[in-house]
């Protein structure tokens, strides 16, 4: 329960007890404080023990911790042996390297692959027109106004 806390920080909260209830009330303190805590947990107990007889002897063995996602999957990986296909899975989605490539091919750099993504030509290149600057009128043909046939 108190395994992340240090000498230094336990050492702090008990002269901070100390200061705060005074020396004559401490013991006393420590007593209701530890009295509380015993009630808390054997209320909890009895609160599992009464949810695993209602759930029936199906769940004889059901632990409260596989409600966890990360407990439950770590506890049906441990008795097998397939781990090599999950961790070959896990290396062919390699998002850090997918996120590489599209930032080459955006930035117009060539990825090292041979099976390459299309590469989209730069803005301003000879093969993307520049959408941005006005177009002459002398190289497309005069629209006309209206559809006389739509009308």
């Amino acid at each position: 329960m108190f395994s992340d806390i240090g000498a230094l920080e336990l050492v702090m909260l008990v002269v901070l007890a100390v200061l705060v209830f005074g020396p004559d009330k401490l013991p006393k303190v420590v007593r209701d404080v530890s009295r509380f805590i015993r009630k808390v947990r054997e209320f909890s107990d009895s609160a599992k023990e009464d949810i695993r007889t209602e759930l029936g002897p199906d769940f004889k063995d059901f632990e409260f911790e596989d409600l966890n996602p990360k407990t439950f999957i770590r506890k049906q990986l441990d008795g097998h042996e397939d781990l090599g296909a999950l961790k070959e899975l896990r290396s062919a989605f390699d998002l850090r390297k997918e996120m590489n490539e599209v930032a080459d091919a955006v930035n117009g750099q060539h990825p090292p692959s041979e099976a390459a993504p299309a590469v989209v030509p730069a803005v301003g290149s000879d093969f993307a027109p520049d959408l941005l600057k006005k177009r002459d009128k002398t190289d497309e043909p005069e629209r006309p106004v209206c559809d006389s046939e739509a009308t």
